[in-house]
């Protein structure tokens, strides 16, 4: 089995039997090519030649040696993605043994999502709007990302029939699990601003397509453009480079929680199959409340 053979039946079990996005998918390619490129240069041929010893290097050499040298959060992904394959490859018979069953990944620094005040989220999507019909498209997407906590590859795959009425929008996530979000009323009105006033011009730009966001040339908007849009609206609110799609994900989760809302519910308005997951927004509000009963309790320091 060459390394092409055995890194695209994986691959191909991936994208057919578990149903992963093309980005997803995307992702793991990578992450195998840098190990299909490690197994060669060590005159290793393929994975059924590689022992324990052998994926020891490999953390070391993506960690130390490699150049630049991987961050730990990228060392832990990239061997996520080899464990798969072996263990894969063992369940149909490729290889003999899965090596890399105790193959445990460097653990990872809890990072708390970075949420931005209310007031900066304003301050964003003001600078991204205007009369112009991209302005209009822009204020409408960012608009609808705070207001759903979207992914932007959510926002950009959805069509005008996602808008299932008039404050329900219907997102489709990772693995094409569907969840309906509230759209609330700021995002409604800048939508149907969108909808009404720009959409049909853009649309006539290009090939009839279901849609929602449109580029100048009448397609799907891309994710890179969605960035470019929230770049560009961050350094005219002068809120800085750091503001990404994430980040008004982030802003949702932790405002929705600092105004009261059940965990619960803000899991299943994120898309989160673990409620863990959307546990890491109450330390961020718990760390808020600690500073302000820090600077405000007589007795507090």
């Amino acid at each position: 089995m060459t390394d092409a053979a055995w890194t695209s039946g994986y691959l191909r079990h991936l994208t057919v039997e578990r149903g992963l996005s093309r980005n997803t998918v995307t992702s793991y390619r990578r992450d195998l090519g840098l190990y299909a490129d490690w197994l060669a240069s060590r005159g290793l041929d393929g994975p059924a030649a590689v022992r324990e010893q052998d994926l020891a290097d490999f953390v070391r050499h993506l960690g130390t040696d490699r150049r630049p040298p991987l961050a730990t959060s990228s060392i832990a992904r990239v061997l996520s993605s080899v464990r798969g394959l072996h263990r894969f490859l063992a369940e149909e018979g490729v290889i003999e043994a899965d090596v890399s069953r105790e193959l445990r990944p460097p653990k990872l620094p809890m990072r708390l999502p970075k949420a931005i005040p209310v007031e900066d989220v304003v301050a964003l999507i003001d600078a991204a709007g205007g009369e112009e019909l991209h302005e209009l498209r822009d204020a409408a997407l960012l608009e609808l990302l705070y207001a759903t906590g979207a992914r932007v590859s959510e926002a950009v795959s959805l069509n005008v029939d996602d808008l299932v009425d008039e404050d329900v929008v219907r997102l489709f996530g990772k693995g094409g699990k569907q969840r309906v979000v509230p759209l609330g009323s700021y995002a409604r009105r800048a939508v149907d601003a969108y909808l009404v006033r720009a959409r049909p011009t853009l649309s006539a730009r290009g090939p009839s397509t279901p849609a929602l966001f449109l580029g100048l040339r009448g397609r799907r908007m891309s994710r890179q453009a969605a960035w470019d849009v929230i770049h560009r609206a961050a350094e005219r609110a002068g809120l800085g480079a750091s503001v990404s799609p994430h980040t008004l994900r982030h802003s949702f989760a932790t405002h929705l929680l600092e105004g009261g809302a059940d965990v619960r519910v803000v899991q299943e308005l994120l898309g989160h199959s673990s409620v863990a997951t959307t546990q890491i927004y109450t330390l961020v509000t718990a760390d808020t409340l600690r500073e302000m009963y820090t600077a405000a309790h007589p007795r507090a320091r």
